[in-house]
């Protein structure tokens, strides 16, 4: 039997295990989706040694950048984004190949795209992480400008405590790529001007988990459009079986 999975830490958030479980057991196909909770990046050579039916893995938080490392090939996309979240395991005699692409970038620009307006022309992106990097390529494929926000003074980025209503009005696209308001941390939100929002703001959580967020909640109270993460992640979903078997 064929076994894809995870790589993470924690997991207890994970939506992919359900999700390609009940795909492998609806159309068939002779495979077992796993969990692989890892405390340390290191721990993938041991996955690897000791699952010998391996043929793809996700990779989420806080490995997508840390992976790298470990790939003998990143697809140009991935390499431009900075992040790897799809490996694909190829199997040659003894040795293990393994191949980065990135399918968060795939999900999230086909969801958000009938989303956006004519006046939609520039975005905040919250966090600086894998995830926050395949969401600002997608943005910027897109035709929007983006900058990058951080609690933590970084190289070209700004700090929430920074953000002015006018910024909130000019950048008017804001993507959450932080697990802030994240089951069970419900009550939180980013640090933003949310009285500045109206009908021409919009904001997409990559959370999914609550089904609303603070973050949506705050923003959907004063006229902006809203959306979670549930869709981009079935979108990714997608793109991830296409890389592991084509």
């Amino acid at each position: 039997m064929d076994i894809y999975g995870l790589i993470g830490f924690p997991l207890e958030h994970s939506f992919s295990i359900s999700y390609f479980n009940e795909k492998f057991q609806n159309e068939g196909i002779k495979a077992k989706y796993v969990n692989f909770e890892i405390p340390n990046i290191e721990n993938l050579q041991e996955i690897l040694a000791s699952t010998p039916n391996l043929k793809g893995l996700n990779v989420t938080i806080p490995y997508k950048q840390k992976v790298i490392s470990y790939l003998d090939y990143i697809s140009p996309e991935a390499r431009a984004i900075g992040a790897v979240n799809v490996i694909r395991v190829e199997h040659k005699g003894n040795q293990i190949i393994l191949k980065g692409y990135n399918s968060d970038v795939i999900g999230f620009t086909q969801s958000i795209e009938p989303m956006l307006e004519s006046f939609h022309k520039k975005a905040l992106v919250l966090g600086t992480g894998g995830a926050a990097k395949a969401i600002n390529f997608g943005l910027k494929s897109l035709g929007l400008e983006t900058v990058f926000v951080s609690r933590y003074e970084r190289p070209g980025t700004v700090l929430y405590k920074s953000l002015t209503a006018d910024d909130i009005k000019e950048y008017n696209v804001i993507v959450n790529c932080t697990p802030c308001g994240m089951f069970p941390h419900t009550n939180e939100c980013p640090n933003l001007p949310y009285e500045a929002m109206d009908s021409h703001t919009l904001l997409y959580d990559l959370i999914y988990n609550p089904d609303e967020t603070m973050f949506m909640h705050k923003g959907r109270e004063r006229g902006a459009t809203v959306k979670n993460g549930l869709e981009m992640l079935l979108l990714q979903a997608f793109a991830s079986w296409e890389f592991w078997t084509k």
